[in-house]
């Protein structure tokens, strides 16, 4: 088996508690309802969405420059210890958190936020840790001296 064995794929971590937020926001509104909040909500959430989608897109063009794969279920192919990756070892999951955030800020969504801490729980344990197992195990000396140097989040 060459890939990161995570408990989850991202994309249904972050996708299946929003989309569970969204329809808990419409049987069960904890704030103002969805998108009905102040405008500077919008603001700051769409700020937000901005600042988490520049860092996950970088990152992602890196491991497509480099001829890696993106997706934790197929084999990492290179090491790649640039561009957003000189600043933290999962810029991709930093991104998608920032923007999960800003989206719940904007949709003004109580329920997205209070999955929040959970996905995250999830993502650290569940994903990230499995990864750094992984990499490892697959580049051994030159992965770790990459977590000498780089911190996990920032």
């Amino acid at each position: 088996m060459d890939h990161a064995n995570v408990v989850v794929r991202p994309p249904v971590l972050f996708g299946v508690p929003f989309l569970a937020a969204l329809v808990l926001e419409y049987f069960v509104p904890l704030g103002p309802g969805l998108a009905a909040g102040p405008r500077r909500a919008m603001l700051v959430g769409v700020g937000l969405m901005v600042l988490g989608f520049v860092p996950f897109v970088f990152a992602v063009r890196r491991f497509l420059a480099a001829g890696t794969n993106v997706p934790t279920w197929e084999p990492s192919l290179a090491l790649v210890e640039d561009g957003p990756y000189r600043y933290t070892r999962n810029p991709i999951y930093i991104g998608l958190v920032t923007l999960y955030f800003g989206l719940s800020v904007a949709l003004t969504s109580v329920w997205a936020l209070i999955f929040l801490p959970l996905l995250i729980a999830v993502l650290h344990h569940g994903v990230v840790l499995r990864e750094e197992a992984y990499l490892t195990g697959k580049f051994g000396d030159s992965y770790r001296n990459f977590q000498k140097r780089i911190p996990r989040w920032l």
